[in-house]
């Protein structure tokens, strides 16, 4: 969305309502559930303008531990300086990437500035549950459902052959 920002930078309105449909680019493997929806506004105070942004995108996609379909919504906060192009110079803008939203020509590009923040923010993995468990390394049973039955101490094949000797038995019999 392109929000047309010169009737705040000529001083007849000081709050601008920001609410738009919006198509975010999601990491591969997810996918949107629907249509994502942005709100947020844009205020000035006596020539200090802040924008506030709030997106909450709908996914599915599957849980990274225990491969379960995940239904989920995805939230991210956005706030920004505004200020018109020009009165930043070039290492103020590099400085402060995260600070500032920059009005070119009388507008202000909100999909860039959500776009980028819903993809650099967004989870790397999509779990089901934050203390998911995952699968059994052995016998791939989802670990949120029960134990599995399968051995929990591995012993080491290199020294596996060491378990046929007499002494050795007598040591895992102490244990």
């Amino acid at each position: 969305m392109i929000l047309d920002m010169r009737p705040m930078l000529r001083g007849e309105v000081d709050r601008i309502a920001i609410d738009f449909p919006f198509s975010p680019r999601l990491p591969e493997g997810v996918e949107p559930d629907g249509e994502a929806r942005v709100s947020g506004e844009v205020t000035d105070s006596a020539g200090y303008m802040r924008l506030t942004l709030s997106a909450e995108v709908p996914f599915h996609g599957v849980c990274a531990r225990c491969l379960d379909p995940v239904n989920d919504t995805f939230t991210v906060e956005l706030e920004r300086t505004v200020a018109t192009e020009g009165t930043l110079t070039k290492e103020q803008l590099e400085e402060n990437v995260d600070e500032y939203a920059v009005i070119q020509n009388g507008l202000l590009d909100l999909d860039d500035l959500i776009g980028e923040e819903i993809f650099l923010t967004f989870p790397m993995r999509v779990l089901c549950s934050l203390d998911c468990p995952g699968l059994c390394p052995k016998c791939g049973k989802p670990l949120k459902d029960g134990a599995c039955g399968c051995p929990t101490r591995e012993i080491d094949p290199r020294l596996a052959i060491l378990a046929n000797y007499e002494w050795a038995k007598d040591e895992d019999d102490k244990s």
